[in-house]
């Protein structure tokens, strides 16, 4: 003990031979005895107890929201969030004593004051209204901790809120929830992009075949159909028909085209027998002959 405190034998003044570190010695207790010069001495004692008062030596340090020294924190929030709705929370702790180390909450610098509100005691940042289409999207906060020492020591952090359109997760359980505000993310993008390659593609064959369609060569047509009739001035037999008629008569018969370029018949025909073959337009009647290719048949002799 004589190494921390002296005291002078003449008048009992008690000195302090170092300082001390309230966070490693907060009190001392020890007898001091005053004694006379009479013969025989007399002596007293008394117990003398030291406390050792903390000086204020400890600036709070903000533990909450995390951020790196310096850097600043970047909250996000759903534009739609209720008037009272907790935002985000700071909270700062102190090494110093209990007195000293009580902390209060302040905004050193807010871009409106009357959107946001700070407990002193606590550190929660509210909201006091609604946000309206008035109000900017980025919000700057500067919030101040002080401790109760004397002079009072400080720490500040500064919060970056921004305002989102998608509904995210409350700040309640104070959890940081990673939201991109991209109104195309890049999986849209190739989506759109997959999607307007197969139109293209699907429009370019579509006219590619028009286009060949057009251009094929258009089939000959066949040629019409022609009525042959056959005029018999007497009976006679003809294939595998039998032509009977005392007065000159027209049988019509629809002959299919052929490359032969004559009409073969398979039996022989009576000699003095006469046949006038004619081809006619399909759409000629009976009894018209105008325009008609007559000839006479030939059979074998």
């Amino acid at each position: 003990m004589s190494m921390l405190f002296s005291i002078n034998p003449e008048n009992g003044n008690l000195y302090a031979l170092k300082t001390f570190d309230y966070e490693i010695e907060k009190e001392f207790l020890f007898h001091i005895e005053a004694r006379d010069s009479g013969s025989p001495p007399l002596s007293s004692n008394v117990t003398v107890h030291i406390i050792i008062v903390d000086q204020n030596d400890n600036a709070p340090v903000i533990v909450s929201p995390w951020r790196a020294h310096g850097s600043v924190v970047e909250e996000k929030i759903p534009r739609s969030t209720d008037k009272g709705s907790l935002v985000s929370k700071v909270i700062a702790l102190d090494t110093d004593s209990v007195h000293n180390s009580r902390i209060t909450y302040q905004f050193l610098q807010v871009t409106d004051a009357t959107l946001f509100s700070l407990d002193q005691y606590n550190g929660e940042i509210r909201t006091m209204r609604m946000f309206s289409y008035r109000d900017p999207r980025h919000q700057r906060l500067v919030v101040v901790a002080k401790d109760n020492g004397q002079p009072a020591l400080s720490a500040t952090v500064t919060i970056k809120l921004s305002t989102v359109e998608t509904a995210v997760k409350a700040y309640s359980d104070m959890t940081e929830v990673p939201l991109e505000y991209d109104i195309f993310s890049d999986l849209n993008l190739y989506l759109v992009i997959g999607l307007g390659s197969v139109s293209f593609l699907l429009l370019i064959t579509i006219l590619v075949t028009i286009v060949i369609k057009c251009q094929k060569p258009k089939p000959n047509k066949a040629a019409p159909p022609c009525r042959n009739s056959v005029i018999s001035e007497g009976n006679s037999t003809i294939a595998d028909s039998t032509l009977v008629s005392n007065d000159a008569y027209w049988y019509s018969m629809f002959l299919a085209e052929t490359r032969k370029g004559k009409m073969v018949v398979r039996q022989p025909v009576p000699k003095g027998s006469r046949y006038i073959v004619s081809s006619l337009p399909r759409g000629t009647g009976l009894t018209d002959t105008s325009g008609s290719a007559a000839s006479t048949l030939q059979y074998p002799k």
